[in-house]
């Protein structure tokens, strides 16, 4: 079901099911992403009883999105090195381009 809001945008209902549960999930955008993410937690979860043998289906929820909490806290650590060895490089390069830009050609030099 599509439904448009104040704001113009589509809102949907995807049905989806998560550790053995339906639910009915609205939100913008497109339902196959939903559904990507409900299939992601479903998987998280099916890995943390698989890992624990718990069967209380909220302590395998609260596991689940510290699992996935780190994920997230690893990825942006590693976004953050990577933003810094790109600072790094452009530095680098920005400072050769500088250096091959000063340098006088002979015959520039002899024009000056």
């Amino acid at each position: 079901m599509s439904v448009s809001n104040d704001a113009g945008t589509t809102t949907q209902t995807v049905e989806v099911r998560i550790y053995n549960q339906v639910y009915n999930i609205r939100g913008d955008g497109n339902s196959a992403y939903i559904s990507e993410l409900a299939t992601y937690v479903d998987t998280k979860m099916r890995e943390v009883v698989s890992g624990t043998h718990t069967v209380d289906s909220l302590r395998v929820a609260i596991l689940s999105a510290l699992k996935i909490a780190d994920e997230l806290f690893q990825a942006q650590r590693k976004i953050e090195q990577l933003d810094g060895v790109i600072a790094e490089r452009s530095v680098e390069y920005a400072n050769l381009l500088d250096s091959v830009l000063r340098k006088d050609t002979p015959a520039e030099a002899a024009k000056k």
